[in-house]
């Protein structure tokens, strides 16, 4: 897998102008792909940005660059499943088990209350669980985690051996998840999709591994939430590298699925 050269696709889509100029965001896409595999990425990530529920896009850009870092293998979190019935009750597991998974109660309070105006950050907001307070530095861009992927016959296996769904959305959130997680400062992950016909979110850490919520939100809201609750004192800017630059591939075991 190492002797092959990799490339790193990305998509991102807005409306009403490019995101830089104020543009709403529609949608976006990271694939981590040999050359032979490019064409048909492309095509898909081009699929995906005009077919999405927020709305038709006036402005897409996709690029690709060739990786010259070592890629690293890893392992998918566990995944589990849990069914609420609404979104109060998901919300309500979720806290729980950002409190299991080591968040203080204080902050997980602090960050919910800051959720209504992270709600246009595009990428992730890194939030400190010892002081409070947002650590990164990117406003309303966010940290966009790239160069991460997941080669679908391996996913189709671990999803066929897990009885989970074998879609690109769920591929996708646990590739980046377990990407998240695997750092020193990481300890928990929250997030819910801005996509206003899935309300499906989870909570991810080292401990719980992916935690799947059935309702996070009410069908038809637009604002979705990424927040990755750290150790500030762990290095913040070498995890913000990492998760921006080290190249990333799941490769699931069964041997080693827990």
């Amino acid at each position: 897998m190492q002797e092959e050269t990799f490339y790193s696709v990305r998509m991102r889509a807005s409306m009403n102008g490019a995101h830089e100029d104020g543009g709403k965001h529609i949608s976006g896409g990271e694939r981590l792909i040999p050359f032979h595999e490019m064409e048909r990425t492309v095509n898909a990530l081009l699929e995906k940005g005009l077919s999405h529920s927020r709305g038709k896009p006036d402005f897409m850009h996709i690029q690709f660059e060739e990786v010259h870092e070592p890629i690293k293998t890893i392992q998918p979190l566990p995944v589990h499943t849990n069914e609420v019935s609404s979104p109060e009750a998901g919300q309500k597991l979720a806290r729980l088990l950002l409190e299991r998974e080591g968040v203080p109660p204080e902050a997980i309070e602090k960050a919910y209350e800051q959720i209504p105006e992270w709600s246009g950050v595009r990428g992730a907001v890194l939030f400190d669980i010892h002081s409070g307070k947002r650590m990164d530095q990117t406003k309303a861009k966010g940290v966009r985690v790239s160069r991460m992927d997941w080669p679908d016959d391996n996913f189709k296996k671990w999803a066929l051996r897990c009885h989970v769904p074998s879609n690109s959305r769920i591929k996708e959130a646990l590739a980046l998840a377990s990407k998240v997680s695997r750092h020193p400062a990481a300890v928990a992950e929250l997030c819910w999709s801005d996509d206003p016909d899935y309300i499906t979110g989870y909570v991810a850490g080292k401990k719980m591994g992916y935690q799947r919520i059935t309702a996070m939100k009410e069908y038809g809201t637009e604002e979705g939430c990424r927040i990755f609750f750290i150790d500030g004192s762990k290095g913040v800017n070498t995890y913000i590298h990492e998760l921006e630059k080290q190249p990333i591939l799941i490769e699931w075991e069964e041997d080693h699925d827990s």
